[in-house]
């Protein structure tokens, strides 16, 4: 009779990870409105701790970890700067430079996919809302110190990666690059 009942917890937990994973496939197409739902589930929980006035640890610990992801999103998979170093190991060796192993063009591929993005920050904003409802979470502090410090955080880290970005010629975004679009069909 046990293992009966412990058949159908797990199929019901299976069933809940389908269930769960086709809903993920069903909004992966939508874009403009995963990340509309994610700016509205943000503006809520930021008014939460505004109205509130506290949980000022919860919201800095949350951009902690959105600035982190977004570097992930904003990095390519492949660091340019140690590809440059095999180059000029592989140049000093006498390997020829257009040989096979050294692709004339490598796509930009993200650290951080953006569906994995959007999802893992999306996690972390409700989970962030469901500790904001818990005064046990409520740690006291000045909150002026931690927007400082994180303000000062984030320019820091940002400059380090535009610098990056120029210094190995790399855009993560499509603006201004040139896109090629068949001729209509007469």
């Amino acid at each position: 009779m046990e293992s009966s009942s412990e058949n159908v917890v797990f199929v019901k937990i299976r069933q809940l990870k389908t269930t769960y994973q086709k809903l993920l496939d069903d909004v992966t197409p939508y874009t403009k409105q995963r990340w509309a739902a994610f700016g509205v589930l943000l503006a809520l929980f930021l008014l939460r701790v505004v109205l509130a006035q506290g949980w000022y640890i919860i919201c800095y610990a949350l951009g902690i970890y959105l600035l982190n992801m977004f570097l992930a999103f904003l990095t390519p998979k492949f660091d340019p700067s140690l590809e440059q170093e095999m180059r000029s190991e592989s140049i000093e060796e006498g390997v020829d430079e257009g040989s096979s192993e050294d692709p004339e063009f490598r796509p930009f591929i993200r650290r951080l996919p953006e569906f994995k993005f959007w999802y893992n920050a999306f996690r972390g904003v409700v989970v962030s809302l469901v500790l904001s409802f818990f005064a046990i979470t409520d740690v006291p502090v000045f909150w002026p110190i931690l927007l400082m410090y994180f303000i000062i955080l984030f320019v820091f880290t940002m400059r380090k990666q535009i610098q990056h970005m120029v210094k190995y010629k790399y855009l993560p975004f499509d603006v201004g690059k040139t896109s090629y679009r068949s001729k209509p069909s007469q």
